[in-house]
């Protein structure tokens, strides 16, 4: 969620090199800012609610500075509750992600000391710790024993009036360095990083790292320090920026036929993960947000597919299914992050106490996911900056449907059928097709319900674009399996209610016509997507006939659907939604 950068070196530009640096994490989703830079033998802080927009920041040049983005947890959107965060001399600027469950009970006792709080956050507790902790203790050693009295999942990263240096910690919540020459960037999220450099040091959890005129790591278990590890990042700094496009929203839609033959470029893993699968006993998919809806394509791509039985949790429920969990499950993460706390938790605990294998499905090399992970399987599909995932959804698709073609011994056909996936999808990216969308658009975007059916596969698509709408335009949107709808779901549709049918030309058809007929019957304007048109679809988007992949050019026509309903209400970001984050790193 909030957004941390950090930069230490030979430039008198941290201002100017941290304040970019939030710029570039703005995607993550926050409500406020702020930046403190080191400056002599003191430190000044400014900080704003809102947008950074245009603003400018009026903070003297520096060699070394920090900054954040707030997505608020512990106290209102207000500039005191914004990080970095002071202690009492304000000889201390501490930037933080996570939440320190046990923050009342170290605030009370730093109060019973002295210490005066001027915000509600957990954060600042952090500050006054440390703070107390120089008292008997050099900097370094204060931020270890601060940071090893939290609980819960934190990244901090503190400056200090007196020293030279920047020192971060981590447990949990995602924090990577970057090396160019003598300067070291920190942040949350190496996209931040790669204007600067592509050497990259992901940081282990349970460590803390130290960047002055030398960078180490040190092991917060034993004490232990060492010299940092880099490698390189091959993302291209292009791939993280909007070019031609208005938004980042409608860049990443056009990537999705690149990520489908990336997906088919590189099968080596994917054999790799079906062998996993095929002698595993048992096997478990978890994720959150649009990767679950993945996880749901993969029960029934496997059962239809390859004749296999999987099982699936939401991550943040997974825990209320582990007694089934043996060491000879296989589980099975889908995160485009890596980092989402609800996936990271259980996978974590399952690893640790049941000794599971564990088989990520997973876009950012070197996250928390993947180093956790037995084995990764790589979505290759580059970085995705807006907060809706679109190609990242697209790449988890076609992953596990290649996965369920090669356990059949289909390989060839599954590749097949994506490649004629990926020129479908060109196709729909054509302007003719996107006009129809636009059109769509503007007969939709002032109805306040949409609800959209779907059977099998066709169900997850349905899934999908109730969720891209939702997030998207803000329209109510709810998606049904379309059986459902004689069990109480019919009763929600009046005169002209929009209705989306995914109607693909397999065993499911007929029955989803059957179903769209029973919507128009009660007054509900039909909108139907699939590779033939019916006399009871009222607004017709085609697709080709793809058997299983048709599900792939389906998923694209949401996608677009949710960014121009967007566009089309005026007032609202697409590439950052109210209330939304990229990578939802707090319970």
């Amino acid at each position: 969620m909030c957004g941390i950068f950090g930069y230490i070196g030979t430039k008198d530009l941290a201002n100017k090199i941290v304040f970019d640096g939030i710029k570039l994490l703005e995607y993550r989703g926050y409500d406020s800012w702020g930046v403190a830079v080191k400056t002599g033998g003191s430190i000044e802080i400014e900080k704003k609610i809102g947008k950074i927009g245009n603003s400018k920041l009026n903070l003297s040049k520096s060699n070394i500075g920090i900054g954040h983005t707030r997505w608020a947890t512990h106290g209102g959107v207000t500039a005191k509750n914004a990080h970095p965060h002071s202690d009492c001399q304000k000889q201390i600027a501490v930037i933080h992600n996570g939440i320190i469950e046990n923050f009342q009970a170290l605030k009370d006792s730093l109060l019973q000391k002295g210490h005066k709080f001027i915000s509600e956050t957990d954060t600042e507790v952090a500050a006054h710790l440390i703070e107390e902790e120089l008292k008997t203790k050099g900097f370094s050693a204060s931020v270890k024993a601060a940071f090893k009295k939290f609980t819960g999942m934190n990244a901090i990263v503190v400056m200090n009036a007196k020293s030279s240096e920047i020192i971060a910690a981590k447990n949990g919540s995602p924090l990577v360095i970057g090396k160019r020459g003598d300067e070291y960037f920190l942040a949350s999220d190496a996209v931040g990083i790669l204007s600067h450099t592509n050497l990259i040091h992901f940081m282990e959890d349970n460590s803390m790292v130290i960047l002055g005129n030398e960078a180490k790591v040190v092991n917060l278990s034993n004490g232990q320090s060492s010299k940092m590890k880099f490698q390189k990042l091959d993302w291209k700094i292009e791939k993280a920026e909007k070019g031609r496009y208005k938004h980042f929203f409608i860049k990443e839609i056009y990537e999705e036929p690149q990520v489908l033959e990336n997906t088919i470029s590189n099968v080596l893993p994917i054999e790799k993960l079906a062998k996993l699968i095929d002698d595993a006993f048992g096997v478990f998919l978890i994720a959150c947000g649009s990767a679950s809806y993945a996880a749901v394509a993969a029960t029934y791509l496997f059962s239809k597919v390859a004749s296999k039985h999987v099982n699936f949790s939401v991550g943040s429920e997974f825990k209320y299914m582990e007694n089934f969990i043996t060491d000879k499950t296989l589980v099975i993460p889908i995160s485009q992050s890596g980092e989402s706390i609800d996936v990271i938790e259980p996978v974590t605990r399952i690893k640790e106490q049941k000794s599971a294998k564990i088989a990520a499905i997973v876009n950012v090399f070197g996250s928390s996911l993947y180093r956790i992970a037995d084995f990764s399987v790589m979505l290759n599909s580059g970085p995705e900056k807006a907060v809706v995932a679109t190609k990242s959804f697209m790449s988890m698709i076609s992953v596990i449907m290649l996965t369920a073609f090669v356990l059949a011994g289909k390989k060839n056909e599954g590749i097949t059928l994506i490649r004629r996936a990926s020129s479908n999808v060109k196709k729909i990216l054509k302007d003719s097709y996107i006009e129809k969308i636009k059109i769509l658009a503007q007969k939709i975007k002032n109805k306040q319900h949409v609800y959209i059916i779907g059977r099998g596969l066709s169900y997850v698509a349905a899934l999908e674009t109730s969720l891209k709408l939702k997030e998207a335009s803000y329209i109510h949107a709810e998606a049904f399996p379309g059986g459902e709808l004689k069990h109480g779901v019919i009763a929600l549709i009046e005169k002209d209610t929009p209705c989306i049918v995914f109607a693909p030309n397999d065993e499911t058809h007929d029955e989803i016509i059957s179903n769209a007929q029973e919507i128009k019957a009660r007054g509900g304007y039909i909108i139907g997507i699939g590779p033939k048109n019916n006399k009871v679809f009222d607004y017709f988007l085609a697709t080709d006939d793809l058997k299983e992949a048709t599900i792939l050019p389906q998923i694209t026509i949401s996608h677009l659907l949710g960014y121009y309903l967007s566009l089309a209400q005026g007032d609202i970001d697409p590439d950052k939604p109210r209330n939304l984050a990229k990578s939802v790193t707090v319970k």
